[in-house]
Protein backbone atom coordinates (compact mmCIF):
# COMPACT_ATOMS: atom_id res chain seq x y z
CA UNK A 1 0.00 0.00 0.00
CA UNK A 2 0.97 3.90 -0.40
CA UNK A 3 0.84 4.53 3.34
CA UNK A 4 2.39 3.16 6.24
CA UNK A 5 0.01 0.98 8.03
CA UNK A 6 0.79 2.18 11.57
CA UNK A 7 -1.27 4.78 13.39
CA UNK A 8 0.55 7.66 14.42
CA UNK A 9 -0.85 10.76 14.32
CA UNK A 10 1.39 13.08 11.59
CA UNK A 11 -0.38 10.73 9.14
CA UNK A 12 -3.73 11.74 7.72
CA UNK A 13 -6.62 9.48 7.70
CA UNK A 14 -9.35 9.44 6.44
CA UNK A 15 -10.53 5.75 5.69
CA UNK A 16 -13.56 3.82 6.43
CA UNK A 17 -15.72 7.05 8.26
CA UNK A 18 -18.59 5.05 8.79
CA UNK A 19 -17.23 1.57 9.31
CA UNK A 20 -18.27 0.77 5.71
CA UNK A 21 -15.43 -1.91 5.59
CA UNK A 22 -14.93 -2.83 8.94
CA UNK A 23 -15.05 -6.50 8.46
CA UNK A 24 -13.43 -7.37 5.37
CA UNK A 25 -9.45 -7.59 4.49
CA UNK A 26 -8.58 -4.79 2.23
CA UNK A 27 -5.01 -5.15 0.57
CA UNK A 28 -2.97 -3.25 -1.50
CA UNK A 29 -2.37 -2.32 -4.92
CA UNK A 30 -1.39 -3.86 -8.15
CA UNK A 31 1.41 -3.64 -10.23
CA UNK A 32 1.86 -3.28 -14.17
CA UNK A 33 4.63 -2.51 -16.53
CA UNK A 34 5.90 -3.37 -20.17
CA UNK A 35 8.92 -2.12 -21.98
CA UNK A 36 8.90 -2.13 -25.80
CA UNK A 37 5.63 -2.59 -26.99
CA UNK A 38 3.78 -0.01 -29.37
CA UNK A 39 0.84 0.09 -27.26
CA UNK A 40 2.65 0.52 -24.01
CA UNK A 41 -0.38 2.21 -22.09
CA UNK A 42 -3.13 0.27 -23.63
CA UNK A 43 -1.47 -3.00 -22.43
CA UNK A 44 -0.65 -1.36 -19.29
CA UNK A 45 -4.79 -0.48 -18.96
CA UNK A 46 -5.65 -4.13 -19.46
CA UNK A 47 -3.39 -5.75 -17.26
CA UNK A 48 -4.81 -3.10 -14.53
CA UNK A 49 -8.33 -4.19 -15.28
CA UNK A 50 -6.71 -7.66 -14.34
CA UNK A 51 -5.46 -6.51 -11.11
CA UNK A 52 -8.66 -4.66 -10.06
CA UNK A 53 -9.47 -6.29 -6.94
CA UNK A 54 -6.05 -5.37 -5.40
CA UNK A 55 -7.46 -2.02 -5.00
CA UNK A 56 -10.29 0.07 -6.47
CA UNK A 57 -9.60 3.25 -5.14
CA UNK A 58 -7.48 5.39 -7.76
CA UNK A 59 -5.35 4.55 -11.16
CA UNK A 60 -2.82 5.55 -12.74
CA UNK A 61 -0.39 5.21 -15.53
CA UNK A 62 2.95 6.47 -16.65
CA UNK A 63 4.71 6.47 -19.64
CA UNK A 64 8.17 7.22 -21.72
CA UNK A 65 7.68 7.93 -25.54
CA UNK A 66 11.43 9.04 -25.61
CA UNK A 67 11.46 12.33 -24.97
CA UNK A 68 8.92 13.18 -22.51
CA UNK A 69 7.33 11.37 -19.81
CA UNK A 70 3.20 11.76 -19.89
CA UNK A 71 1.35 10.76 -16.37
CA UNK A 72 -2.25 10.21 -16.13
CA UNK A 73 -3.70 9.71 -12.27
CA UNK A 74 -7.38 9.35 -11.58
CA UNK A 75 -9.46 8.53 -8.75
CA UNK A 76 -12.19 5.46 -9.36
CA UNK A 77 -12.03 2.13 -11.05
CA UNK A 78 -9.40 1.40 -14.00
CA UNK A 79 -12.26 0.81 -16.51
CA UNK A 80 -13.89 4.61 -15.53
CA UNK A 81 -10.41 6.23 -16.51
CA UNK A 82 -8.44 4.37 -18.64
CA UNK A 83 -10.75 2.78 -21.55
CA UNK A 84 -11.00 6.02 -23.75
CA UNK A 85 -8.67 6.36 -26.61
CA UNK A 86 -8.32 10.27 -26.04
CA UNK A 87 -6.93 8.50 -22.42
CA UNK A 88 -4.59 6.11 -23.97
CA UNK A 89 -2.99 8.04 -26.81
CA UNK A 90 -1.41 10.80 -24.21
CA UNK A 91 -0.46 8.42 -22.61
CA UNK A 92 2.22 8.17 -25.81
CA UNK A 93 5.86 5.90 -25.61
CA UNK A 94 6.90 2.05 -26.05
CA UNK A 95 7.21 1.68 -22.01
CA UNK A 96 4.82 2.24 -19.06
CA UNK A 97 4.18 1.14 -15.98
CA UNK A 98 1.27 1.16 -13.77
CA UNK A 99 -1.11 1.09 -10.55
CA UNK A 100 -4.29 0.37 -9.10
CA UNK A 101 -4.39 1.59 -5.45
CA UNK A 102 -6.26 0.97 -2.26
CA UNK A 103 -5.52 3.03 0.34
CA UNK A 104 -4.55 2.47 4.39
CA UNK A 105 -3.85 5.12 6.81
CA UNK A 106 -3.69 7.78 3.95
CA UNK A 107 -6.10 10.07 2.55
CA UNK A 108 -7.32 8.41 -0.90
CA UNK A 109 -6.31 12.11 -2.82
CA UNK A 110 -4.71 12.90 -6.31
CA UNK A 111 -1.34 13.28 -4.94
CA UNK A 112 -1.22 9.68 -3.68
CA UNK A 113 -2.14 8.67 -6.27
CA UNK A 114 0.65 6.24 -8.14
CA UNK A 115 2.89 5.70 -9.94
CA UNK A 116 4.56 8.74 -8.31
CA UNK A 117 7.07 10.90 -10.51
CA UNK A 118 10.20 13.20 -10.61
CA UNK A 119 12.87 14.19 -12.05
CA UNK A 120 17.04 13.08 -10.40
CA UNK A 121 20.07 14.32 -11.46
CA UNK A 122 20.33 11.45 -13.74
CA UNK A 123 17.23 11.65 -15.68
CA UNK A 124 13.47 11.30 -15.00
CA UNK A 125 12.15 7.92 -12.25
CA UNK A 126 8.49 6.72 -12.24
CA UNK A 127 7.96 4.28 -9.59
CA UNK A 128 4.44 2.14 -8.36
CA UNK A 129 4.77 -0.17 -5.80
CA UNK A 130 2.23 -2.68 -3.83
CA UNK A 131 3.03 -3.22 0.30
CA UNK A 132 4.05 -1.11 3.11
CA UNK A 133 7.65 -0.16 4.00
CA UNK A 134 7.30 -0.17 7.77
CA UNK A 135 10.53 2.54 8.48
CA UNK A 136 8.88 5.13 5.98
CA UNK A 137 7.99 7.75 8.81
CA UNK A 138 11.14 7.15 10.63
CA UNK A 139 13.13 8.08 6.93
CA UNK A 140 10.45 10.48 5.94
CA UNK A 141 11.38 12.65 9.10
CA UNK A 142 14.86 12.90 8.34
CA UNK A 143 14.08 13.82 4.84
CA UNK A 144 12.30 16.49 5.65
CA UNK A 145 14.92 17.28 8.77
CA UNK A 146 17.55 18.08 6.09
CA UNK A 147 15.36 20.25 3.90
CA UNK A 148 13.44 17.73 1.57
CA UNK A 149 10.14 18.89 0.17
CA UNK A 150 7.20 16.12 0.23
CA UNK A 151 4.59 16.18 -2.23
CA UNK A 152 2.42 13.26 -0.34
CA UNK A 153 1.44 10.81 2.32
CA UNK A 154 2.81 7.92 0.19
CA UNK A 155 5.88 5.29 1.47
CA UNK A 156 6.39 5.30 -1.96
CA UNK A 157 7.75 8.60 -1.95
CA UNK A 158 10.32 8.09 0.17
CA UNK A 159 12.29 5.80 -2.81
CA UNK A 160 12.28 8.46 -4.57
CA UNK A 161 13.90 10.70 -2.45
CA UNK A 162 16.66 8.50 -1.02
CA UNK A 163 17.19 7.30 -4.74
CA UNK A 164 17.48 11.01 -5.73
CA UNK A 165 19.83 12.01 -2.58
CA UNK A 166 22.31 8.84 -2.98
CA UNK A 167 26.05 9.39 -4.42
CA UNK A 168 26.03 6.86 -7.39
CA UNK A 169 26.29 7.55 -11.02
CA UNK A 170 23.76 5.40 -12.73
CA UNK A 171 20.25 5.88 -11.96
CA UNK A 172 19.74 2.29 -11.39
CA UNK A 173 22.36 2.21 -8.64
CA UNK A 174 20.06 4.96 -7.03
CA UNK A 175 17.57 2.59 -7.10
CA UNK A 176 19.23 -0.17 -5.46
CA UNK A 177 21.00 2.47 -2.65
CA UNK A 178 17.09 3.29 -2.24
CA UNK A 179 16.36 -0.28 -1.65
CA UNK A 180 19.22 -1.21 1.02
CA UNK A 181 17.47 1.83 2.76
CA UNK A 182 14.02 0.66 3.44
CA UNK A 183 12.22 -2.50 5.34
CA UNK A 184 8.77 -4.04 5.34
CA UNK A 185 7.09 -5.63 2.27
CA UNK A 186 6.75 -4.55 -1.43
CA UNK A 187 6.81 -5.32 -5.07
CA UNK A 188 7.91 -2.19 -6.94
CA UNK A 189 7.88 -1.25 -10.71
CA UNK A 190 9.75 1.75 -11.50
CA UNK A 191 10.54 3.49 -15.21
CA UNK A 192 13.38 6.04 -16.68
CA UNK A 193 14.17 6.61 -19.96
CA UNK A 194 16.02 3.88 -21.04
CA UNK A 195 14.65 1.28 -18.17
CA UNK A 196 11.90 -0.66 -16.80
CA UNK A 197 13.33 -1.68 -13.19
CA UNK A 198 11.37 -4.69 -10.82
CA UNK A 199 11.73 -5.51 -7.24
CA UNK A 200 10.65 -7.72 -4.90
CA UNK A 201 11.30 -7.40 -0.73
CA UNK A 202 14.05 -9.63 0.79
CA UNK A 203 11.47 -12.37 1.48
CA UNK A 204 9.18 -12.03 -1.22
CA UNK A 205 5.95 -11.49 1.11
CA UNK A 206 4.51 -9.39 -1.44
CA UNK A 207 4.36 -10.91 -5.02
CA UNK A 208 6.15 -10.12 -8.27
CA UNK A 209 6.32 -11.97 -11.96
CA UNK A 210 7.40 -11.60 -15.04
CA UNK A 211 5.56 -12.23 -17.99
CA UNK A 212 6.66 -11.62 -21.71
CA UNK A 213 4.28 -10.80 -24.68
CA UNK A 214 5.55 -10.75 -28.01
CA UNK A 215 9.08 -10.27 -27.26
CA UNK A 216 8.82 -7.48 -24.76
CA UNK A 217 8.73 -8.11 -21.24
CA UNK A 218 6.50 -7.59 -18.42
CA UNK A 219 6.10 -6.96 -14.41
CA UNK A 220 2.75 -7.60 -13.00
CA UNK A 221 1.63 -8.19 -9.37
CA UNK A 222 -0.08 -11.60 -10.43
CA UNK A 223 -0.08 -14.29 -13.67
CA UNK A 224 -3.88 -13.55 -13.85
CA UNK A 225 -2.64 -9.97 -15.45
CA UNK A 226 -0.78 -12.01 -17.80
CA UNK A 227 -3.08 -14.17 -19.37
CA UNK A 228 -5.76 -11.02 -19.58
CA UNK A 229 -3.74 -9.86 -22.19
CA UNK A 230 -2.24 -13.28 -23.76
CA UNK A 231 0.96 -13.17 -22.25
CA UNK A 232 3.51 -15.80 -21.21
CA UNK A 233 4.49 -16.57 -17.47
CA UNK A 234 8.40 -16.63 -17.58
CA UNK A 235 9.07 -16.95 -13.67
CA UNK A 236 8.70 -15.27 -10.10
CA UNK A 237 10.75 -12.15 -9.71
CA UNK A 238 13.17 -13.73 -6.50
CA UNK A 239 12.86 -12.51 -3.19
CA UNK A 240 15.73 -9.68 -2.62
CA UNK A 241 16.05 -9.31 -6.69
CA UNK A 242 16.20 -6.47 -9.40
CA UNK A 243 15.24 -6.85 -12.90
CA UNK A 244 16.35 -4.54 -15.48
CA UNK A 245 14.89 -4.63 -18.94
CA UNK A 246 16.09 -2.52 -21.27
CA UNK A 247 17.03 -2.45 -24.99
CA UNK A 248 19.09 -4.98 -24.44
CA UNK A 249 17.45 -7.30 -22.68
CA UNK A 250 16.78 -8.33 -19.14
CA UNK A 251 19.44 -8.11 -16.40
CA UNK A 252 18.73 -9.74 -13.16
CA UNK A 253 20.75 -8.52 -9.32
CA UNK A 254 21.08 -8.60 -6.04
CA UNK A 255 20.23 -6.12 -3.35
CA UNK A 256 20.12 -8.30 -0.23
CA UNK A 257 21.72 -11.83 1.36
CA UNK A 258 19.87 -14.75 -0.13
CA UNK A 259 17.53 -16.27 2.62
CA UNK A 260 14.42 -18.52 2.25
CA UNK A 261 11.31 -16.52 0.85
CA UNK A 262 8.22 -16.25 3.18
CA UNK A 263 5.24 -15.15 0.82
CA UNK A 264 2.47 -13.38 2.61
CA UNK A 265 -0.07 -16.14 3.33
CA UNK A 266 -3.14 -13.88 2.81
CA UNK A 267 -2.33 -14.17 -0.93
CA UNK A 268 -3.55 -17.67 -1.31
CA UNK A 269 -6.55 -17.55 1.96
CA UNK A 270 -7.86 -14.07 0.06
CA UNK A 271 -5.98 -11.04 -1.83
CA UNK A 272 -4.90 -13.08 -5.09
CA UNK A 273 -7.61 -13.91 -7.82
CA UNK A 274 -8.47 -17.63 -7.72
CA UNK A 275 -6.97 -17.84 -11.29
CA UNK A 276 -3.71 -16.75 -10.21
CA UNK A 277 -0.61 -18.73 -9.54
CA UNK A 278 1.53 -17.26 -6.82
CA UNK A 279 5.12 -18.49 -6.55
CA UNK A 280 4.00 -21.76 -8.20
CA UNK A 281 1.27 -22.28 -6.18
CA UNK A 282 -1.90 -22.16 -7.78
CA UNK A 283 -4.70 -19.73 -5.41
CA UNK A 284 -7.93 -21.68 -6.24
CA UNK A 285 -6.32 -25.46 -5.98
CA UNK A 286 -5.11 -24.22 -2.16
CA UNK A 287 -8.76 -22.64 -1.06
CA UNK A 288 -10.26 -25.76 -2.14
CA UNK A 289 -7.68 -27.75 -0.23
CA UNK A 290 -7.99 -25.70 2.79
CA UNK A 291 -11.85 -25.84 2.57
CA UNK A 292 -11.58 -29.82 2.53
CA UNK A 293 -8.81 -29.36 5.67
CA UNK A 294 -11.60 -27.13 6.96
CA UNK A 295 -14.18 -30.02 6.68
CA UNK A 296 -11.45 -32.90 7.96
CA UNK A 297 -11.08 -30.89 11.59
CA UNK A 298 -14.79 -29.29 12.07
CA UNK A 299 -17.34 -30.98 10.53
CA UNK A 300 -21.11 -30.61 11.26
CA UNK A 301 -24.69 -31.83 11.33
CA UNK A 302 -26.19 -30.06 8.07
CA UNK A 303 -27.87 -30.37 5.26
CA UNK A 304 -26.05 -27.94 2.73
CA UNK A 305 -22.65 -25.98 2.38
CA UNK A 306 -23.25 -22.15 1.32
CA UNK A 307 -20.13 -19.83 0.86
CA UNK A 308 -19.71 -16.47 1.80
CA UNK A 309 -18.88 -14.61 -1.94
CA UNK A 310 -17.22 -14.37 -3.71
CA UNK A 311 -13.79 -15.56 -2.06
CA UNK A 312 -15.75 -17.87 0.17
CA UNK A 313 -16.46 -19.84 -2.83
CA UNK A 314 -13.38 -22.31 -3.19
CA UNK A 315 -13.06 -23.33 0.62
CA UNK A 316 -16.84 -24.08 0.53
CA UNK A 317 -16.35 -26.38 -2.52
CA UNK A 318 -13.61 -28.26 -0.96
CA UNK A 319 -15.87 -28.46 1.77
CA UNK A 320 -18.46 -30.01 0.48
CA UNK A 321 -16.47 -32.12 -1.30
CA UNK A 322 -14.90 -33.71 1.63
CA UNK A 323 -18.40 -34.02 3.67
CA UNK A 324 -20.32 -35.11 0.23
CA UNK A 325 -22.38 -32.35 1.45
CA UNK A 326 -24.80 -30.49 -1.40
CA UNK A 327 -23.17 -27.10 -2.46
CA UNK A 328 -25.22 -24.56 -2.90
CA UNK A 329 -25.38 -20.70 -3.66
CA UNK A 330 -27.54 -19.67 -0.80
CA UNK A 331 -26.26 -15.94 -0.72
CA UNK A 332 -26.09 -13.98 -3.95
CA UNK A 333 -23.89 -11.36 -4.20
CA UNK A 334 -24.23 -7.94 -6.16
CA UNK A 335 -21.89 -7.17 -8.69
CA UNK A 336 -22.64 -3.55 -9.28
CA UNK A 337 -22.28 -2.28 -5.94
CA UNK A 338 -20.54 1.16 -5.53
CA UNK A 339 -17.51 0.82 -3.26
CA UNK A 340 -18.09 4.55 -2.79
CA UNK A 341 -21.85 4.17 -1.13
CA UNK A 342 -22.03 6.27 1.84
CA UNK A 343 -24.85 5.47 4.32
CA UNK A 344 -25.99 8.50 5.91
CA UNK A 345 -27.51 6.86 8.88
CA UNK A 346 -27.47 4.18 11.24
CA UNK A 347 -30.79 2.26 9.94
CA UNK A 348 -29.38 2.78 6.16
CA UNK A 349 -26.09 1.18 7.38
CA UNK A 350 -27.82 -1.85 9.00
CA UNK A 351 -29.47 -2.21 5.17
CA UNK A 352 -26.11 -1.85 3.56
CA UNK A 353 -25.05 -5.16 3.53
CA UNK A 354 -28.06 -6.66 1.93
CA UNK A 355 -27.38 -4.00 -0.83
CA UNK A 356 -24.16 -6.41 -1.33
CA UNK A 357 -25.55 -9.93 -0.54
CA UNK A 358 -28.84 -11.23 -0.51
CA UNK A 359 -30.20 -14.40 0.99
CA UNK A 360 -31.82 -16.93 -1.32
CA UNK A 361 -34.66 -18.34 0.42
CA UNK A 362 -35.54 -21.18 -2.03
CA UNK A 363 -31.83 -22.97 -0.88
CA UNK A 364 -31.48 -22.14 2.50
CA UNK A 365 -35.54 -22.27 3.88
CA UNK A 366 -35.66 -25.48 6.23
CA UNK A 367 -31.95 -26.03 6.02
CA UNK A 368 -29.16 -26.88 8.65
CA UNK A 369 -26.55 -24.44 6.91
CA UNK A 370 -22.74 -24.59 6.87
CA UNK A 371 -21.74 -21.25 6.07
CA UNK A 372 -17.91 -20.69 4.81
CA UNK A 373 -16.31 -17.71 5.17
CA UNK A 374 -12.22 -16.92 4.27
CA UNK A 375 -12.25 -14.56 7.20
CA UNK A 376 -13.22 -13.42 10.69
CA UNK A 377 -12.00 -9.52 11.42
CA UNK A 378 -14.10 -7.13 13.60
CA UNK A 379 -17.77 -9.71 13.14
CA UNK A 380 -19.70 -7.08 12.34
CA UNK A 381 -20.55 -8.03 8.35
CA UNK A 382 -20.65 -11.51 10.18
CA UNK A 383 -23.55 -11.02 12.29
CA UNK A 384 -25.34 -9.30 9.63
CA UNK A 385 -25.24 -12.52 7.20
CA UNK A 386 -25.96 -15.01 9.87
CA UNK A 387 -28.93 -13.16 10.21
CA UNK A 388 -29.58 -13.02 7.07
CA UNK A 389 -29.45 -16.44 6.83
CA UNK A 390 -31.85 -17.00 9.49
CA UNK A 391 -34.60 -14.18 8.36
CA UNK A 392 -34.15 -16.65 5.24
CA UNK A 393 -35.54 -19.70 7.31
CA UNK A 394 -32.33 -21.75 8.12
CA UNK A 395 -33.15 -23.86 10.49
CA UNK A 396 -29.28 -23.97 12.18
CA UNK A 397 -26.35 -21.55 10.76
CA UNK A 398 -22.85 -23.45 11.39
CA UNK A 399 -19.67 -20.92 11.06
CA UNK A 400 -16.82 -22.11 9.62
CA UNK A 401 -13.47 -19.81 8.67
CA UNK A 402 -10.93 -21.07 6.21
CA UNK A 403 -8.28 -19.56 7.87
CA UNK A 404 -6.87 -19.38 11.65
CA UNK A 405 -8.05 -16.68 14.48
CA UNK A 406 -6.71 -13.18 13.02
CA UNK A 407 -5.25 -12.29 16.59
CA UNK A 408 -2.52 -9.47 14.98
CA UNK A 409 -2.39 -6.59 13.03
CA UNK A 410 -0.66 -6.41 9.75
CA UNK A 411 1.96 -3.32 9.24
CA UNK A 412 3.06 -4.78 5.72
CA UNK A 413 -0.06 -3.23 3.38
CA UNK A 414 -2.79 -5.26 4.41
CA UNK A 415 -5.96 -2.51 5.93
CA UNK A 416 -6.41 -4.36 9.46
CA UNK A 417 -7.90 -2.20 12.29
CA UNK A 418 -5.66 -2.18 15.55
CA UNK A 419 -5.88 -5.61 17.77
CA UNK A 420 -8.46 -4.27 20.55
CA UNK A 421 -10.79 -4.62 17.28
CA UNK A 422 -10.16 -7.89 16.23
CA UNK A 423 -12.71 -9.70 17.40
CA UNK A 424 -10.60 -13.44 18.03
CA UNK A 425 -7.91 -10.70 19.99
CA UNK A 426 -10.68 -10.19 22.42
CA UNK A 427 -13.13 -12.82 22.52
CA UNK A 428 -12.35 -16.41 22.96
CA UNK A 429 -14.44 -19.27 20.67
CA UNK A 430 -17.88 -19.05 22.50
CA UNK A 431 -17.46 -15.45 22.93
CA UNK A 432 -17.19 -14.97 19.12
CA UNK A 433 -19.95 -17.43 18.09
CA UNK A 434 -22.37 -15.66 20.56
CA UNK A 435 -20.84 -12.15 19.17
CA UNK A 436 -22.08 -13.14 15.29
CA UNK A 437 -24.91 -15.84 16.52
CA UNK A 438 -24.30 -18.74 15.15
CA UNK A 439 -24.93 -22.45 16.09
CA UNK A 440 -20.93 -23.29 15.93
CA UNK A 441 -18.01 -21.40 14.90
CA UNK A 442 -14.85 -22.94 13.98
CA UNK A 443 -11.58 -22.03 12.17
CA UNK A 444 -9.13 -23.73 10.41
CA UNK A 445 -5.99 -24.45 12.55
CA UNK A 446 -2.35 -23.45 11.70
CA UNK A 447 -1.39 -26.90 11.06
CA UNK A 448 -4.24 -27.39 8.88
CA UNK A 449 -3.49 -24.09 7.02
CA UNK A 450 0.38 -25.09 6.33
CA UNK A 451 -1.36 -28.66 4.83
CA UNK A 452 -3.67 -26.90 2.84
CA UNK A 453 -0.77 -25.07 1.47
CA UNK A 454 1.45 -27.95 0.77
CA UNK A 455 3.85 -28.51 3.91
CA UNK A 456 3.72 -30.99 6.52
CA UNK A 457 4.08 -28.41 9.33
CA UNK A 458 5.20 -25.07 10.06
CA UNK A 459 8.73 -24.64 10.67
CA UNK A 460 8.36 -22.24 14.08
CA UNK A 461 12.65 -21.45 13.53
CA UNK A 462 12.29 -20.48 9.70
CA UNK A 463 8.14 -20.39 8.97
CA UNK A 464 7.45 -21.08 5.04
CA UNK A 465 5.25 -17.58 4.74
CA UNK A 466 4.50 -14.91 6.34
CA UNK A 467 1.43 -15.29 8.87
CA UNK A 468 2.15 -12.70 11.49
CA UNK A 469 -1.84 -12.23 11.70
CA UNK A 470 -2.72 -15.54 13.33
CA UNK A 471 1.10 -15.73 15.13
CA UNK A 472 2.65 -12.75 15.81
CA UNK A 473 5.49 -13.58 14.24
CA UNK A 474 6.28 -10.22 12.18
CA UNK A 475 9.59 -11.47 10.21
CA UNK A 476 11.02 -7.97 9.64
CA UNK A 477 11.61 -4.78 11.48
CA UNK A 478 8.73 -2.57 12.72
CA UNK A 479 10.91 0.85 13.21
CA UNK A 480 7.54 3.17 12.66
CA UNK A 481 5.84 1.48 15.21
CA UNK A 482 8.37 0.87 17.43
CA UNK A 483 8.95 4.62 17.37
CA UNK A 484 4.97 5.31 17.97
CA UNK A 485 5.39 2.79 21.06
CA UNK A 486 8.01 4.58 22.89
CA UNK A 487 6.56 8.10 21.94
CA UNK A 488 3.24 7.50 23.34
CA UNK A 489 4.55 5.85 26.47
CA UNK A 490 7.22 9.08 26.90
CA UNK A 491 3.82 11.41 26.35
CA UNK A 492 2.11 8.91 29.03
CA UNK A 493 5.42 9.23 31.72
CA UNK A 494 5.06 13.13 30.93
CA UNK A 495 1.09 13.06 31.90
CA UNK A 496 1.43 11.36 35.01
Amino acid sequence: MPELGVSVPDVESDRDPLGEYGDTLREECGVFGIYGHENASAVVALGLHALQHRGQEAAGIVSFDGLVFHSERRQGLVGDNFSDRATIERLRGRAAIGHTRYSTTGGTVLRNVQPLFAELASGGLAVAHNGNLTNALSIRRELVSEGAITQSTSDTEVILHLAARSRKPRIIERFVDALQRIEGAYAIVALTNKKLIGARDPLGIRPLVLGELDGRYILASETCALDIIGARFVRDIENGEVVVISEEGIESMRFAERQPMRPCIFEYIYFARPDSVVNGKSVYAIRKNIGKELAREAPAEADIVIPVPDSGVPAALGYAQETGLPFEMGIIRNHYVGRTFIQPTQTVRELGVRMKHSANRAAVEGKRIVLVDDSLVRGTTSIKIVRMMREAGAKEVHFRIASPPITHPDFYGIDTPEREKLLAATYDLEGMRDYIGADSLAFLSIPGLYRAMGEESRNEACPQFTDHCFTGDYPTGLTDLKIAGERRLALLAEAD
